[in-house]
């Protein structure tokens, strides 16, 4: 059977997913920074769906040292990996210029620099393999910096560039490489905002999800429509118009 490793999985779209993915059928390699949460969670899923396979491993993405020897260890428990999902992140919503450096900084560490550690180690593993997927997680916001989210856009634009260097560093290497950008989903990322247009359930964006996993596609939003069209208006919109959204 087929197996997906993802980050950051005990809550919003990663648990979700986790569910979704045992749904149909594939081993698990879950990680996240609460072993209490990760073992919580298997018992649940195994429960409702009985996967082939759950492993689950204590890690923070941000402790990038041992990214491999978690993803290593997770290998080791299902034999394998076929799909890595890079799923990890944060949003803290700080303002530019009013002391909160750390909150922008943490969000680069999470969302930018421990989705790069997560997706070189597994196309390291991959390469040996000679065969793998990997899906990064990018967002709507990664379409144009918008205000009180500056750090967060910038680390959604940076791993999608990222990815898109990745697909053609293994160009013919037999590695798909994912980009997925999703809009809102109803998650506790994005639950304190007023406002979140198009707003869809964690499951129906789970299911989304997975459909485009197995499809391997090279891109695309979550939900597709409309946010296809929007996020190609959100790029030509007035900056005046951009500030008050």
């Amino acid at each position: 059977m087929a197996s997906i490793f993802i980050t950051g999985a005990t809550s919003g779209i990663g648990r979700a997913l986790s569910f979704e993915m045992a749904k149909r059928g594939y081993c698990l390699a879950l990680s996240a920074r609460s072993v209490e949460e990760l073992e919580k969670m298997k018992k649940e899923i195994n429960d409702e769906h009985s996967p082939p396979a759950i492993a689950v491993k204590h890690l923070d993405v941000t402790d990038y040292r041992a990214v491999p020897k978690a993803l290593s260890f997770l290998i080791g428990e299902l034999g394998g990996l076929d799909i890595v999902y890079a799923n990890a992140g944060i949003g803290l919503g700080e303002r530019v210029g009013k002391n909160e450096f750390d909150k922008a900084r943490a969000t680069i560490e999470v969302n930018l620099l421990g989705a790069m550690a997560t997706i070189d180690a597994a196309v390291a593993y991959f390469l040996k393999k000679g065969k793998g997927h990997v899906v990064g997680v990018s967002s709507v916001a990664a379409f144009r910096g918008m205000p009180r989210s500056s750090s967060y856009c910038a680390s959604k634009a940076g791993i999608a560039i990222y990815l898109e260097s990745l697909r053609a560093e293994t160009f013919r290497k037999n590695i798909d490489v994912t980009v997925l950008y999703p809009g809102y989903i109803d998650t506790p990322l994005n639950q304190m905002l007023p406002k979140r247009p198009f707003l869809i359930s964690v499951e129906k964006g789970a299911k989304i999800i997975a459909d485009l996993i197995e499809k391997r596609v090279k891109s695309s939003t979550v939900p597709v429509y409309p946010w296809n069209i929007v996020g190609k208006l959100l790029k030509i919109l007035p900056t005046g118009m951009v500030s008050r959204l």
